[in-house]
């Protein structure tokens, strides 16, 4: 990874599901063990480097705030890792994500997408940013 500005915008139910270990029978579960990697990632990487996550589905609920099992669409998150909560499509939620940060800064930083999803990678690199898979974030898990 790099030490120049850099967001990392994650496809949590595309990673999450990238492995078979039964995670569809918690997928809330599975999402906050992405989210504690991705938060000790964090603490490895440069500080100019941002981690945005976005969750949907039954996954929002690991980033529940209200302790109700329910998660409204919105954002939370500490320094350097903000949690996304798609209130409908996830791809479109990423897409939103990655205009917001294209249109946001000046510099634009390198915007990194991951995920496996073909049209998903389409639309994000027409926006300039730039796509790996799963595998990728998970050697640097690991």
């Amino acid at each position: 990874m790099q030490d120049s500005s850099q967001v990392i915008v994650v496809d949590a139910a595309n990673v999450v599901g990238s492995r078979p270990d039964g995670w569809w029978r918690d997928r809330a579960g599975a999402a906050r063990r992405l989210l504690g990697e991705l938060g000790a990632l964090r603490t490895r990487l440069p500080g100019s480097t941002r981690i945005i996550v976005v969750l949907e589905g039954a996954a929002k609920a690991a980033a529940d705030r209200g302790g109700d099992g329910h998660a409204d669409a919105g954002e939370s998150g500490s320094a350097g890792l903000r949690v996304v909560l798609a209130g409908g499509s996830g791809d479109d939620t990423i897409v939103e994500v990655v205009a917001a940060e294209v249109g946001g800064s000046d510099p634009m930083p390198a915007i990194t997408v991951v995920t496996a999803d073909r049209g998903l990678r389409a639309r994000v690199e027409s926006l300039g940013a730039t796509t790996v898979g799963p595998g990728w974030l998970r050697n640097h898990l690991s």
